[in-house]
């Protein structure tokens, strides 16, 4: 009809950003597996980690004498530089199963498997060596770490450690923090679509904010500000009763793809207006070992019809617009709360920085698969946000490094218990959470 109103807002253009992936380091291509045991990484790890150790050593005690664990002296100060390996009397071993005689240890809960007897050894090519002391804290260092340590070999045949280096932050190249408008990144884990603690409505309430089908005019005007999604794993939850090694009924395979294609359409929504980075979970259909490889495209029909759709590892590394982002779904973080004390996420995720290692007890707790010539976890450039997903709550710090490093830090916590997503501004790295919820009347 000529006199109806014309609805003469503008569309709304949502922002774009630069985007490089940097997972090639975490991509298994052209890896063999020949039956190779895992004292190659370790090599590799000890081989890359001392090089730059010696470089550090020179400018922290340039008077003290460098040596291996074979050469050491009784009574002479020296530094020694070696692959950190935590003796704990509570750690769970495969064989207590099928040992015949059941010692009287102690209970243990579940989650964390620190004793007072837990002590240190530092090892090199040459030998090992129990240390001494009270610098160096069992309950903060766990096996796998490389580090230099400065002491003297007592009448006992102990090293007493009097002082430690550690790698420190990596080098960090400068964010370019051209952007003077606000651009966001949103993380989300612990979907657990399938789960029953899942609520899809709630799901869907993000998804509508993130498209910007949710609220009133300024809602959808921070929306179009939305230029990048991160699901940090745990995305599905599959019924455990059905992966029982069994061929499967009709009804069962039915049910267990089920948690997928839920979260498939939801995926599709969001991949329809903004990019979507997807990383595999200990809960994913994908491989167990780190570093995950990507969930497989042909999981997501609707999904995969969009370039906006990216499936990618775990740990994942990129940059948006000159920021590097690096992360994982939470499974070194996890681990390392089993085998050592923090006051909470955050201090471990700062520990995996200045040990430049994201993962330190791969493959000792945390499996691995056997490289044989390269650690891939070895962090070579310091990122400037660094996210943890799948965590019990949410947190954020900046961490500071000596040469000026600045390293947003932030544990996102599970989505289906919290109902919580991490905002991330690009232009300044600040950022908040977004909380959804419903609630129906009886």
């Amino acid at each position: 009809m000529a006199g109806m109103e014309i609805d003469t807002v503008e569309n709304l253009q949502r922002k774009q950003s630069t985007y490089q992936s940097l997972d090639e380091t975490f991509v298994i291509q052209n890896e063999t597996y020949r039956g190779q045991q895992y004292s190659q990484i370790y090599f590799a790890r000890l081989h890359m980690m001392r090089t730059l150790l010696y470089s550090l050593v020179t400018h922290w005690k340039p008077h003290v004498p460098v040596c291996t664990v074979l050469g050491l002296e009784e009574g002479k100060e020296c530094i020694i530089v070696g692959t950190l390996y935590k003796h704990m009397k509570l750690k769970p071993c495969i064989l207590d199963e099928y040992s015949k005689e059941r010692s009287a240890v102690p209970l243990v809960k579940h989650h964390n498997f620190m004793h007072p007897d837990d002590h240190l050894v530092l090892e090199d090519e040459s030998g090992r060596v129990k240390l001494g002391g009270t610098v160096l804290s069992p309950s903060v260092y766990v096996t796998g770490v490389v580090v230099a340590l400065h002491g003297k070999e007592t009448g006992a045949g102990d090293f007493m450690v009097l002082d430690v280096l550690e790698a420190g932050l990596a080098p960090q190249i400068e964010p370019q923090l051209k952007s003077r408008e606000d651009k966001y990144v949103v993380f989300i884990s612990g979907v657990s679509a399938g789960s029953s603690s899942s609520n899809p409505l709630q799901f869907q309430l993000l998804v509508d904010h993130i498209t910007g089908h949710l609220g009133d005019e300024k809602e959808q005007g921070i929306a179009a500000e939305i230029v990048h999604v991160v699901i940090a794993g745990n995305s599905v939850e599959i019924p455990l009763g059905l992966l029982n090694g069994q061929n499967l009924a009709s009804k069962d395979q039915s049910r267990l793809s089920e948690p997928v294609q839920e979260l498939d359409i939801l995926l599709t929504q969001i991949a329809a207006g903004v990019p979507v980075d997807i990383m595999p979970g200990s809960n994913d259909p994908a491989n167990f070992s780190l570093p995950q490889q990507p969930l497989n495209r042909w999981l997501f029909p609707g999904s995969r019809a969009y370039n906006t759709f990216r499936s990618c590892t775990n740990p994942h590394c990129f940059e948006l617009d000159g920021v590097r982002i690096l992360g994982t779904s939470g499974q070194n973080i996890d681990d390392l709360k089993k085998y050592s004390e923090g006051s909470d996420g955050l201090e471990f995720m700062e520990r995996t920085l200045k040990w430049r290692h994201l993962a330190p007890t791969t493959p000792n707790t945390l499996g691995c698969y056997p490289f044989t010539d390269r650690d891939p976890f070895l962090i070579e450039s310091c990122p400037h946000v660094y996210f943890v997903g799948n965590q019990d709550k949410y947190g954020t710090r900046i961490l500071k490094g000596s040469e000026g490093q600045l390293v947003r830090l932030i544990s996102i916590p599970k989505f289906c218990n919290t109902g919580m997503v991490v905002v991330l501004n690009l232009r300044n790295l600040e950022c908040h959470t977004l909380s959804f919820e419903t609630q129906f009347s009886s």
